[in-house]
């Protein structure tokens, strides 16, 4: 069991009729009661820029975000990353939305042994991914149904971790017609398959099998709009890792209770 803690906030800075621009930050800590050393902070902060445009008829905005964060394990810092996104969304009509996109992601992780591990035990990565994430929508977004595919490429400086992945994703959202309150579901498959044989698992025959791993997520949600501008929402999360090597293997069940403003 353990509790955990985020901010966020989000400021326009430049904003003409069709370019704008933001500066971001967020923080994100969780504790651990039982085990306090996998006691996670992360500061990340953004810069984004987005223009309105056409593509024929129909709206569309154009947009590109830069971030950096660091992430601490136990007050140490164990890992850096420098992210760039560029994404497209057109607006087909009134029902449909999608949104394609495209992301490079750098990960530095910290020295945190003497000696450092095997060179396959490398996990500085350069990852690369490209999706898109389409939306139907209805009585004026009161009610959506969204569904996407992304594909991802982790090039490790370990052979151990290097993968090429697929990302399934569905959901939905539902106004109840008493007080606003939106309940919404997400459910998110990440299938990865990696491309060399571990050299460490199987602990009873390294060297022989190559892993593959599922990622299942879902994500139970309801947010009740407050007054001044106040939104309280209570979530479920539930992640299921299972691999063909069992020591990767993992179940997590989060509950969280947010209190957001916006302005």
């Amino acid at each position: 069991f353990g509790e955990l803690f985020g901010a966020r906030a989000e400021y326009v800075w430049w904003k003409t009729d069709e370019w704008q621009s933001t500066l971001g930050y967020s923080f994100f800590t969780t504790y651990n009661n039982d085990i306090p050393k996998f006691n996670v902070i992360d500061h990340l902060g953004s810069l984004g820029v987005a223009r309105k445009m056409l593509l024929g008829e129909h709206p569309a905005v154009l947009g590109a975000q830069y971030s950096w964060d660091t992430l601490a394990l136990d007050g140490k810092e164990f890992l850096t990353r420098h992210t760039g996104t560029a994404s497209l969304v057109v607006l087909g009509s009134e029902m449909h939305l999608t949104q394609v996109f495209v992301r490079y992601q750098n990960k530095d992780f910290a020295a945190t042994t003497e000696p450092r591990p095997v060179r396959q035990e490398e996990r500085d990565a350069n990852n690369y991914m490209a999706g898109f994430l389409h939306f139907m929508r209805f009585a004026q977004d009161k009610h959506f149904l969204k569904a996407g595919w992304q594909l991802d490429y982790d090039d490790t400086g370990g052979a151990n971790y290097e993968y090429l992945g697929h990302r399934f994703s569905v959901g939905g959202q539902y106004t109840l017609p008493w007080a606003a309150v939106r309940l919404k579901y997400d459910l998110d498959a990440h299938l990865r398959a990696y491309g060399n044989k571990n050299s460490l698992f199987p602990s009873y025959a390294p060297g022989t099998r190559r892993r593959q791993d599922e990622e299942i997520t879902n994500v139970l949600r309801a947010e009740v709009p407050l007054p001044a501008s106040l939104t309280l929402a209570g979530e479920y999360q539930s992640t299921m890792g299972r691999s063909n090597l069992e020591i990767f293997d993992y179940t997590r069940n989060v509950f969280s209770l947010v209190l957001s403003w916006s302005y």
